[in-house]
């Protein structure tokens, strides 16, 4: 139980880092590029913040996964969504690969065309990534009891 314990609390700092990042991306620095249609703010963002919201990510997966299995949900019950540890687990995956669709779009798509005319774009990638981020969060928080 301890072991689980701090691999929750791993979870949870890098969930701080992945979401409030996001959000202070979305917040302070997004309504501010929009308006000066001034798409490096976002780009320099990004630069600063790639290498610790990756790392938190990666954390957030395998330490998900690892407190999914101390719950009992293995691999073979994802999407079985019958208890209430398996939906949130469930839904916490499908929105992990909305996640991973929006990086895709964006590092492959959007950024290497991002100018002035088409911020709206990355725009659209943030706020849904910062979203699903939240909501991730609130599914997480649901699992203290029993999930939903």
């Amino acid at each position: 139980m301890i072991l689980h314990h701090f691999v929750l609390i791993i979870h949870l700092l890098a969930a701080t880092i992945w979401v409030g990042g996001h959000l202070l991306l979305a917040i302070c620095y997004l309504p501010t590029a929009l308006k000066k249609k001034d798409p490096h703010i976002i780009l320099n963002f990004e630069k600063k913040f790639e290498a610790l919201g990756m790392s938190s990510l990666a954390l957030l997966i395998i330490t998900g996964i690892w407190m999914a299995y101390d719950f009992g949900v293995t691999m073979e019950t994802w999407f079985a969504f019958k208890s209430g540890f398996e939906k949130v687990v469930s839904i916490k995956l499908i929105l992990l690969f909305c996640t991973f669709i929006c990086a895709i779009c964006a590092q492959f798509y959007v950024i290497p065309n991002l100018n002035e005319t088409n911020i709206k774009r990355i725009a659209v990638i943030i706020i849904s990534v910062t979203s699903i981020g939240v909501a991730m969060l609130v599914l997480g928080s649901t699992l203290r009891y029993g999930g939903i």
